[in-house]
């Protein structure tokens, strides 16, 4: 059911409003009778002539009412599952800009972290990269230094140089 309220007005109108407008009588006597006027041209009186003009308003007020009652059931439930599906298309095509916009906003903002570019803390810009961090890849192991500390088993003495003797190689 449809209800429509309605304010209709029309106006019908020409300017300059004349009511009536003065005719002139023109003396027509030929008193000698020759065919002849006597005063051709001349008037005698002025005969005030309706001109018929109207001004016509109207203003007209009202409510419609329709009702309709869809005869077919089927294709009304189609309308409403396409019109999902379209809804549902939309949401979708909006989420892949949003990740396609976050992914390009990740790796811009991680190559300027890497080169060493950033926008300073206090800049309104600092939000945009602020939640960015870097990380290593798998398998590669980050610049790490180690304190290593020698300990040098001691050295101990098996013998002396006598207890070796004398070698000669080739004369005897």
């Amino acid at each position: 059911m449809n209800i429509t309220p309605y304010l209709t007005g029309t106006g019908n109108f020409k300017r300059p409003f004349e009511h009536t407008y003065q005719d002139p009588v023109y003396d027509m006597s030929d008193l000698d009778d020759d065919g002849v006027l006597d005063n051709p041209g001349s008037i005698l009186y002025y005969v005030p002539t309706r001109t018929g003009q109207q001004e016509n308003y109207n203003l007209s007020a009202g409510l419609s009412a329709t009702w309709s009652r869809p005869l077919d059931k089927e294709a009304r439930e189609k309308c409403l599952e396409a019109a999902a599906t379209q809804i549902a298309y939309q949401q979708q095509l909006t989420a892949n800009k949003r990740l396609d916009f976050e992914i390009a906003r990740l790796k811009n903002c991680g190559e300027l972290k890497k080169a060493g570019i950033m926008f300073h803390p206090k800049s309104p810009y600092h939000a945009v990269c602020a939640d960015v961090v870097l990380v290593n890849p798998p398998g590669v192991v980050a610049d790490h230094t180690h304190n290593i500390t020698v300990n040098p088993p001691p050295i101990k003495a098996n013998g002396t140089a006598e207890d070796l003797g004398t070698f000669s190689i080739g004369n005897k």
